[in-house]
Order: C-alpha cells, then sequence, then structure tokens
C-alpha cells in the first residue's frame, strides 16, 4: 500500500470497525476537536490559517498502531512524523477542510511545509499551517473560513475555550464563530443508511451537509 493511502485505509478501518461495534451507527465516523488560528501580516493582511485538531482516542489509537519504532511506550513527535506527513499529502485531496471566501471567491492555499503530529493521553493532535496563495485584507464585510468536511466522514467541532484565535491583528478586527449544526431528523436517517466503506456522498446530500459548517467570519472596519 502506498504512504498516500494509509491514512484513507485507517479512516475506513476505522469506519468498519465502529461500525462493527454499533451497526445503527451514521456518519460521521471520525471527530476532531478543532481550533484555528489566523495570521496577519504587518500590513493587516490574513497569510495564513493555523489548524489545531486533536483526533479522537479512537481513531488515533487505530492510526497510531506500530509506530513506536523503538519500543518506549511514547509516541515522540519525529516517529509520527511520517503519519503527519500522510495526514498532510493526504488532506490536499479534501481541500484540507479548510475553505476561504472573500466576496464569496474561494482563495486557494500553498502545499503545506510546517506541520506536525503530537500524543498526549491518549489522542493525537496534528499542527498544520495553510499559507494562502494571495493574502486578502479582510474589511467591513469580512471574509469567511468554513472549517468542515462536505462528505460528512469527519466530524468539526470547535473547542469551547479559544476557538479563534487572532494573529497579530489589526486591533479593530473581530472573529465571529457560527458553529455547526446537527443534521435534522430526515437527513441523519439518510446518512445512516450510508456504509463507513462510502468515503464521498452524493452531490444531493453534499448540498445538506453544509449546514454542517463550523462558520467562522473576520471583519477589519
Amino acid at each position: 500500500m502506498s504512504p498516500r493511502r494509509h491514512i484513507r485505509s485507517a479512516l475506513v478501518g476505522l469506519g468498519l470497525l465502529l461500525a462493527g461495534l454499533a451497526p445503527a451507527a451514521a456518519h460521521p465516523h471520525v471527530f476532531v476537536d478543532s481550533r484555528a488560528q489566523i495570521v496577519f501580516d504587518a500590513t493587516g493582511q490574513i497569510v495564513a490559517i493555523r489548524h489545531v485538531w486533536r483526533f479522537d482516542d479512537a481513531f488515533s489509537a487505530f492510526a497510531s498502531q506500530g509506530l513506536d519504532k523503538n519500543g518506549d511506550g511514547v509516541l515522540s513527535i519525529e516517529e509520527l512524523q511520517p503519519l503527519a506527513k500522510v495526514n498532510v499529502d493526504s488532506l490536499k485531496d479534501y481541500d484540507y477542510f479548510t475553505f476561504l471566501r472573500v466576496a464569496g471567491k474561494r482563495v486557494g492555499f500553498k502545499i503545506p511545509t510546517e506541520y506536525w503530529l503530537q500524543s498526549a493521553d491518549g489522542f493525537l493532535t496534528l499542527f498544520y499551517t495553510l499559507n494562502l496563495m494571495q493574502p486578502v485584507k479582510p474589511d467591513a464585510k469580512g471574509i469567511t473560513l468554513d472549517v468542515y468536511d462536505p462528505g460528512y466522514f469527519v466530524d468539526f467541532q470547535m473547542v469551547e475555550k479559544e476557538p479563534i484565535v487572532l494573529e497579530k491583528a489589526p486591533a479593530a478586527c473581530k472573529a465571529n464563530l457560527q458553529r455547526k449544526g446537527a443534521p435534522d431528523a430526515a437527513t441523519a436517517a439518510i446518512l445512516g443508511q450510508i456504509p463507513a466503506s462510502e468515503r464521498e456522498l452524493p452531490a444531493e446530500l453534499k448540498a445538506l451537509t453544509s449546514d454542517l459548517a463550523n462558520r467562522i467570519t473576520v471583519t477589519c472596519p
């Protein structure tokens, strides 16, 4: 198996494992506690998004199997670096679950070069930086940043304490968070019929899962 497919296989394998333990379980199959750091430069432009994502304990245990190379019972940053690379490389196929828009138009990201994984208390946490293709300067209308998986395989929950951090932002800038909603009963029932091995949702279902985005709005009046 190629390294690029390892994380996908881990996701699907974990989903099948969870489905076996709880047959009624629906999408999602992986859960992430998320924090977003929005980085400004000296001119007041946004130049990067720094993510901190803590994976649930079940996925953390599954994905890190066999990575304790020296057998000391501790997963070091060095031992986790190959998995961190696979994570980041694979995330590109899913737009990093990060959708930045200015005046309704998408803003792209460069391929990350700064990333690492840490393990603590049975949880893996991924740290990585997305540099913008072009800096953007928020105005009074603001920019929007959605953090979510349109396929609803991965569920992102923004942390309660400091879910958004504005780094080096002008004093007038403010961030507002609209936390994700929950699927209605009908949508949840449909999602519940989708097997864990099905990573992509049909287009009509993706339209429904757009309400499951965590939406950050940054304004600089």
